[in-house]
């Protein structure tokens, strides 16, 4: 039976970890023996793991300082293949396989577009942060990538050979979608549907640019009644408040924090809008869509263009332009789309499909 290792720092609540998680889960159903090699295993995302995985909690806190305790662990297990989500996880792999003069094939998991990520930087903030990939990104066996955006971007940084790298799109619909999708959600504006309820989802940081949704429901709630719930956690808390009661909507915004099962709330909402200034594949506009919910997203590099197929299933507005996503609110609230067509769209992006695709390349099929 094959023994596969998976390296991934849980340095968040976000996309991720989810996705790494429903991978393991794809895994495990596969009959692979699975070591999860966690950087911070304290996070809510680790709950029950299914059989077939160990968890082993590398016991540092940084993906720098795990190169020895994972070279350990590759001279000690000896897996059949490594699997490294993220940049610093994949550049730490790399080392810990020289350090262990291991053999081990290692494949790097790639999930945002850096570019965009970096923008704004000093220039040598983005060298200190492009220089390790150039130098350690050519001892990677195989790179994937989640979105062709993502793909073209790594290219372009690492100056791999576009051969070296694939895309793998994630394994978003899991066979527990639908049953988390039919809990309950405790809040009172679900009692009260006279008012259409608008749903975000993510980390409160400038990545998600909140600030461009409340903006925009502030357009839309001066033609309409409406309510916005923006789930996450994260700095930007206070500056959303204040913005809300700044523009009057603060009694229709709604701020319940991180919960563990966004999707009950998707299920129920009207609208789902992505308002990112950058992502790689964005994991909740994939799983709104699944679950038939209409939605909105900025055309931000990259993925949502490619999750909506260049508008098809929804429409796609310029990144900062409150007016032009309200209005695109608004159009959809009035015309949303069929729930099956929506659900169709994203087929692509199934659990065990992904797990196959990445046991592939893992050559582990």
């Amino acid at each position: 039976m094959s023994r596969l290792a998976v390296f991934i720092s849980f340095s968040g609540e976000g996309g991720v970890e989810r996705m790494v998680l429903n991978l393991i889960e794809g895994f495990a159903a596969r009959g692979v023996q699975v070591d999860l090699l966690a950087i911070r295993a304290d996070s809510a995302h680790l709950g029950t793991l299914p059989p077939g995985v160990r968890l082993i909690d590398l016991g540092v806190r940084h993906s720098g300082l795990a190169v020895w305790p994972l070279a350990r662990y590759l001279r000690e297990n000896r897996p059949d293949a490594l699997l490294a989500a993220k940049d610093r996880a994949i550049r730490a792999a790399v080392m810990a396989r020289r350090l262990a003069g291991s053999t081990v094939r290692i494949v790097g998991r790639l999930g945002t577009n850096l570019s965009a990520a970096l923008e704004g930087r000093s220039g040598i903030a983005r060298w200190l942060r492009v220089a390790p990939m150039r130098l350690l990104y050519t001892s990677v066996d195989r790179v994937v990538c989640v979105s062709d955006g993502v793909l073209e971007d790594t290219v372009r940084l690492t100056g791999l050979p576009r051969e070296r790298l694939q895309v793998i799109r994630n394994p978003v619909v899991t066979p527990r979608l639908a049953e988390q999708a039919a809990q309950v959600v405790d809040h009172p504006w679900f009692g009260d549907r006279a008012q259409p309820l608008i749903l975000g989802a993510g980390r409160l940081t400038e990545q998600k640019d909140f600030p461009t949704l409340v903006r925009a429901f502030a357009r839309l709630r001066r033609q309409r009644p409406a309510r916005l719930v923006i789930l996450g956690e994260g700095r930007h808390r206070g500056r959303l408040e204040a913005l809300a009661a700044e523009l009057g909507v603060a009694g229709d915004v709604a701020l319940p924090g991180f919960t563990p099962n966004p999707y009950a709330w998707m299920a129920r909402a009207d609208l789902f809008v992505l308002s990112s200034a950058w992502e790689g594949s964005p994991n909740v506009l994939t799983e709104a869509l699944a679950l038939g919910t209409p939605s909105v997203a900025t055309d931000c590099p990259s993925g949502p263009c490619e999750v909506l197929a260049g508008g098809r299933f929804g429409p796609l507005v310029a990144v900062g332009d409150a007016d032009a996503l309200g209005d695109a609110m608004a159009r959809t609230l009035d015309a949303p789309l069929p729930a099956d067509a929506l659900k169709g769209s994203v087929a692509a992006y199934n659990r065990d499909a992904s797990a196959a695709a990445y046991l592939e390349a893992l050559g582990l099929v």
